[in-house]
């Protein structure tokens, strides 16, 4: 915090600087919230469901969140967020566009980007969230997924692919979050060493040198019938998507529901519905 203010008929308000470094000044406490990130959706909608006032129409969880929806991560309804005279925006530096942040900040509504492409970056991110911005606790949820990342991941590695989309064939490459707890699940991902965050590729370039096919069900929903069919002779893992991709409360059951679906698929069990 670097400042704060008060005035007659003001709301008292203080200046943090959010991940990347942008001061925000933010009304204390924050009472209308606008998330634009699944993501921090659920985690403020668990936490501090009182302060929610809308989200995108992406923002699934949890599955009775009733709160106005202003469109989606990359298409936000900017004119209706204003009309909505938010103490806070939350967005995040790869799901939301500079564009709709600097619209939103020209029109005086403060914005508050998180920057989180490592499962540590999610989980300083997140309690900078609550107890900076939101003025909050740190919610339980958080200090468990904090207890539950900490051991060192399986070894030896194994040689790993995760397709995120199917014609084009788009797989999850380097300095991502997901990458980074697949990582800490004992995953090698084959195509890291790729230039792009989430490279393009043929299918032979997609099963050539793994040893496992991990298919989420988002944001393509993989199944048994659309997705495995691209690796014969490789074992594929149906996975929950967002245990694999969202930083929220999924962050305290993440790594047990990962490592059980891997391993049933090495094992020879039934793999997960999708």
């Amino acid at each position: 915090m670097s400042g704060e203010s008060t005035g007659a008929g003001r709301t008292r308000a203080a200046t943090l600087t959010d991940d990347l470094g942008t001061a925000v000044e933010i009304a204390r406490p924050p009472r209308r919230v606008v998330s634009l990130v699944p993501s921090l959706t659920e985690a403020v909608a668990v936490s501090c469901p009182e302060i929610l006032l809308a989200a995108t129409e992406w923002c699934t969880h949890p599955a009775d969140l009733a709160v106005e929806r202003v469109r989606g991560t990359k298409n936000p309804n900017v004119r209706r967020i204003i009309e909505l005279a938010p103490d806070l925006v939350l967005c995040n530096m790869e799901e939301n566009r500079q564009i709709d942040v600097g619209r939103l900040r020209t029109a005086g509504i403060p914005v508050w980007v998180t920057r989180i492409e490592t499962v540590d970056e999610a989980l300083t991110s997140l309690a900078r969230l609550f107890t900076g911005a939101l003025g909050v606790d740190v919610p339980p949820w958080l200090t468990t997924a904090e207890s539950v990342w900490a051991p060192p991941p399986p070894t030896p590695p194994r040689n790993a692919v995760i397709p995120i989309w199917r014609n084009p064939w788009m797989a999850v490459g380097r300095n991502t979050f997901t990458g980074d707890l697949a990582a800490r699940l004992g995953l090698r991902l084959v195509h890291a060493d790729r230039p792009d965050r989430y490279p393009r590729l043929t299918e032979d370039e997609l099963s050539t040198g793994i040893e496992l096919a991990v298919l989420p069900d988002e944001p393509y929903v993989f199944t048994r019938a659309d997705g495995p069919d691209a690796f014969p002779g490789i074992p594929v893992a149906l996975v929950e998507g967002r245990s694999l991709t969202w930083y929220g409360p999924s962050l305290a059951t993440a790594r047990e529901t990962l490592t059980r679906q891997l391993a049933a698929t090495f094992l020879g069990g039934a793999q997960p519905s999708s």
